[in-house]
This record gives structure tokens, C-alpha cells and sequence, in this order.
């Protein structure tokens, strides 16, 4: 490749915790090349000679995980190409592997016209300043040069055979797994039936088209198919991923979504059974009864911001053994690596309940609350991030306890929260409301409502 400057790509792909961009639009082959050439040449200066390059199932991936390789090589830096794989497995090939750096070419849940790149250099997830960083060793053409090399790797029957040689059910079970034509769906159906499952299989086949419904479980209407599946089958649980793998989402067998944040109380009580003390981690978006939950268990309960390269910072940080994220992201240290995992997390879900006969009673057991799940202003690109700051320096809030600004705005009430934070990867903001019942959450809305018209008149709120 000459030595000639790149064109610099557009500053807006580069997010807080990734780079995401509409293909052929923000986010070009070029773009990533570029990226590629500074990725490895910030890899060189941290000393790693490899980076496990790998992508979901989208239909821009190939050419796109081809000019990131392409770009890496041109710094001088080997690439292995892993192919067609769940982001967790890419994360897992840098440690199988031993390359220590890896990236995913995915647009996770995102629209199907999008694509991103996540990216991981000596163990350490990129985000934040480290992102900008490589927009601007593009922009002053501060890059190596050299001619790396190209290898091919499959990495799944390992994967497999890791998660089987941890993970034990103590008795099988019959589950449906929806897929959403995602890319876990590549993987998935063979670890379960390993594991001793029985499995009715949704959207199995990876198409980055995604006929079927949007793979993203954090929305009830994608999760549908996978409730009728549960009510006309003898499944006992249904489990769905995102469309790169790394988030779970999980349904009793009379149809009850139990949104991550409870998913977490049941890994924290496991997890503190083994590791008494241990610090959990998760996200403002979180509900009110984890805390409690982590305290009453033997451990250290601490909230945090949003996004999986911050949580896994913060991770490594604290030497906690659990973190989660109400998006459905689940990071355990605890006889694991601490990245985020959908199949894994749902290979210890089945674990715990695989010790009950009526693993749905266990489910809907562990506290709960009226809520909503998220909710998104839609935006201009940079106005999110206005709002959010215009509530935070000047917005009143009746009767509320306090304000937590670790990540938005998180208000906390005697019987409830309202939160609204900036998305870092698509222009909205996210609000979330839960409160002791229907008429404090109604309450709790409205003040929001007024807040927000306050500070930023004539937006359509969506509650």
C-alpha cells in the first residue's frame, strides 16, 4: 500500500465505546481501512504483533472485516481472520488465540444498514479518548508501515468445548432459542444441545437482512415469536440474543420477559455463593432493588455508567467477579473473562435453573417492579447530548431524593426513578421509569415530561 495520507473519515462514527456508521454513507471501506492502518499502528506502539479480526453475520461484514485486515496489514501488523462469528467468540480468540487484541465488525442491534467496529488492543477495550485517538493519527498521518500477514482461524468447536467443560446442567432441558437471524445463530443451537438441551429453534440462519424481527430482545416486540413459541410447545424458557451475540434476553414459559437487570440479581446470588464480598457491578439504567439485592446476598453493590467498554474498564478496575447491563450485556470474571457473552450468560441461567423443576417460578420470584423498558427520544445527531445537559444544569425535579449525573440523569424518588441519558451509538436519548406502582410512575413520568418541555419545548416524548 503507498504511504500516501488517508482521507480522514467522519468524526461522527467515532462513539464513546465503538465506531458506528451507516455503510457507504459514514462508514465506508476507506473509512475503515484507514481505521485499520491507525488501529495497527496503535497496536505496534503497545507491542502486539497480532489482532483476531472477526464479524457478524450483516451483508456489508466480508467486504468490510476485508479492508480493516487490509488496513492492519499496511501498519505491519499480522491479522487472523476468524470469519463469520458472535462478537463474544472474537473476544474469546484473542485469549484462545493469544493474540491479546482483537476487533468485531458488527452493527450489534442496530439497523441493518449499519456496521461498527469493536475494538480490544493488549486485553484493554477501546473507548473514549483512545477511540478519538485514532481519527487523529489518521488526521496528522502518524502511521506505521510494513506488510503484515494474513491467516485464517475457526475458533467455535473450542468455544464450544470451553463453555461445556464449565458449565453444567444439572438435569436437560427443553428451551426455545430465537436467534433473530443474528449471527449467534451460527453457534448457538450447537453449544445448547451440547450442554443437554432439547431446542426449538427460531431464525436460526444468519441473514443480514433479518427477515423475521429486529435482533434486539431489549425490545418487547422483538421477543413475540419467541412467547408464542414458549405458549405452543412443552419448552420450559426462552432464550434470544442480539444480532451480534453478546446480549441475552430471557422469557418464562407463561410469557413474562425478565428484563436483564433481575436476570442479574439471580447471577449475583450465585455468583456471591462462591465469592463472598464480591463487588457487583451495573448501569444506571438498572433497577432500584439490585442494591438491596447484592447487599442482602454478602456483596458490594456499585452503579455505574452505560456501555460495555466502560463497564469492562471498571471491571478490570475493581477486580469484581460480575458486572450487567439492563441492555442485556453480562460480564462475568467469575470462571470466565470478563467480556461480555449472551451464549454464555444463558448457558449459566440454565445452569442455576436447570436445579429447579419450575424454573419460570424461580424467574419470577426475585423481585420486581412496575417499569418501563427503554424508551428513545429521537434526535438530531449532538442534540441528545444537549438535552441531557440542559436537564442536568438547570431542570427541577419535585419531591426528589437526590440526582445521580454518573451517566445522564438518574432521579431518584422515595418510590421510584425516572432516567434520561444520551445513547452513545445512535442519536436518541434514553429515558427509563420504574417506580412501587402504576399511579408513582405515572407521577414520576409527568414530572419528567415537564421537565424536559422546560428545557427543550415541542419534543415528542414517547410516554
Amino acid at each position: 500500500m503507498s504511504q500516501a495520507a488517508h482521507s480522514l473519515p467522519a468524526a461522527e462514527i467515532f462513539k464513546a465505546y465503538d465506531i458506528r456508521g451507516i455503510v457507504d454513507r459514514t462508514l465506508t471501506e476507506d473509512a475503515v481501512r484507514a481505521i485499520g492502518h491507525a488501529l495497527g499502528t496503535e497496536a505496534k506502539v503497545r507491542d502486539q504483533r497480532e489482532i483476531a479480526v472477526g464479524r457478524d453475520g450483516r451483508l456489508s461484514g466480508p467486504a468490510l472485516a476485508g479492508a480493516l485486515a487490509d488496513g492492519i496489514r499496511a501498519a505491519g501488523v499480522d491479522v487472523v481472520d476468524i470469519g463469520c462469528v458472535p462478537t463474544p467468540l472474537t473476544y474469546f480468540a484473542a485469549h484462545h488465540l493469544g493474540t491479546h487484541s482483537c476487533v468485531s465488525v458488527t452493527g450489534s442491534h442496530n439497523p441493518p444498514d449499519y456496521n461498527g467496529l469493536k475494538m480490544v488492543l493488549g486485553g484493554e477495550t477501546l473507548y473514549g479518548p483512545m477511540i478519538q485517538a485514532l481519527r487523529n493519527r489518521i488526521a496528522s498521518n502518524n502511521l506505521a508501515h510494513g506488510n503484515g500477514a494474513l491467516r485464517n482461524a475457526h475458533i467455535d468447536e473450542a468455544y464450544i468445548a470451553r463453555v461445556v467443560s464449565d458449565v453444567k446442567l444439572a438435569r436437560p432441558m427443553k428451551i426455545v432459542l430465537d436467534c433473530g437471524n443474528g449471527v449467534a445463530g451460527g453457534v448457538a443451537p450447537a453449544l445448547f444441545r451440547q450442554l443437554g438441551c432439547e431446542l426449538v429453534e427460531l431464525f436460526c440462519e444468519v441473514d443480514g437482512s433479518f427477515p423475521n424481527h429486529h435482533p434486539d430482545p431489549s425490545k418487547p416486540e422483538n421477543l413475540q415469536d419467541l412467547i408464542r413459541a414458549l405458549k405452543d410447545t412443552d419448552a420450559e424458557l426462552g432464550l434470544a440474543f442480539d444480532g451480534d451475540g453478546d446480549r441475552l434476553g430471557v422469557v418464562t414459559k407463561d410469557g413474562e420477559i425478565i428484563y436483564p437487570d433481575r436476570q442479574l440479581m439471580l447471577f449475583a446470588a450465585d455468583v456471591l455463593s462462591r465469592v463472598p464480598g464480591g463487588e457487583i457491578i451495573y448501569d444506571v439504567k438498572c433497577t432500584r432493588n439490585l442494591a438491596g439485592w447484592i447487599t442482602r446476598h454478602g456483596g458490594k453493590a456499585t452503579m455505574w455508567n452505560t456501555g460495555h467498554a466502560l463497564v469492562k474498564a471498571k471491571l478490570k478496575e475493581t477486580g469484581a467477579p460480575l458486572a450487567g447491563e439492563m441492555s442485556g450485556h453480562m460480564f462475568f470474571k467469575e470462571r470466565w473473562y470478563g467480556f461480555d457473552d449472551g451464549l454464555y450468560a444463558g448457558a449459566r441461567l440454565l445452569e442455576i435453573l436447570s436445579r429447579a423443576s419450575d424454573p419460570s417460578a424461580v424467574l419470577k420470584a426475585l423481585p420486581d417492579a412496575v417499569s418501563t423498558p427503554e424508551l428513545n427520544i429521537e434526535m438530531n445527531e449532538g442534540e441528545p447530548f444537549e438535552l441531557v445537559k440542559r436537564l442536568r444544569e438547570s431542570a427541577q425535579f419535585n419531591g426528589a431524593d437526590g440526582i445521580i449525573t454518573i451517566d445522564g440523569v438518574r432521579v431518584e424518588y422515595p418510590d421510584g426513578f425516572g432516567l434520561a441519558r444520551p445513547s452513545n451509538t445512535t442519536p436518541v436519548v434514553v429515558l427509563r421509569f420504574e417506580a412501587d406502582s402504576d399511579t408513582a410512575i405515572a407521577r414520576i413520568q409527568a414530572d419528567f415530561r415537564r421537565a424536559i418541555d422546560a428545557v427543550w419545548p415541542g419534543l415528542k416524548l414517547p410516554f
